[in-house]
C-alpha cells in the first residue's frame, strides 16, 4: 500500500560512526549521585525497620514464656504448700510406705542435758 505521503529511500549507515555523548554521561552521573543518598537512606530505614519487628516479635516471645514460667511456678508452689501440709504427709505415710501410728512403748523421751 503506498501513500503519498510516505517516500522510501534506502539509507547507507555503514559509514556512521557512533560517538559517545559526555554531556549524556555527566547527566546520568549527576542522577546517580542525586539518587545514591536516598536509596541508601531508604534500604537503612527498612533494615532498621526490620530490627525494630523482629525485636518486637521477640520480645512477645520473651513475654510469654514468662507468663507460662509463672503460672508454672504458681502452680508448683501450691503443690509443695498441699504436699507440706502435716494431714497430706500422714495420709501419704500411711497410705503409699505402709506405716502405722507409734504405739506407747515407742516412745522415746530424752531428758535435757544440764
Amino acid at each position: 500500500m503506498k501513500s503519498g505521503y510516505v517516500l522510501r529511500m534506502e539509507v547507507d549507515n555503514a559509514y556512521l560512526v557512533r560517538t559517545r555523548d559526555r554531556r549524556r554521561r555527566r547527566e546520568l552521573l549527576a542522577i546517580l549521585i542525586a539518587a545514591a543518598p536516598v536509596g541508601l537512606a531508604l534500604l537503612a530505614y527498612s533494615w532498621t525497620h526490620l530490627q525494630v519487628l523482629e525485636a518486637g516479635y521477640r520480645i512477645d516471645s520473651l513475654r510469654r514464656e514468662l507468663h507460662a514460667t509463672g503460672q508454672s511456678e504458681r502452680h508448683l508452689r501450691l503443690e509443695v504448700a498441699r504436699l507440706a501440709n502435716p494431714r497430706m504427709i500422714e495420709k501419704r505415710a500411711t497410705e503409699e510406705l505402709g506405716m502405722e501410728p507409734p504405739g506407747a512403748q515407742q516412745w522415746v523421751v530424752l531428758e535435757p542435758i544440764q
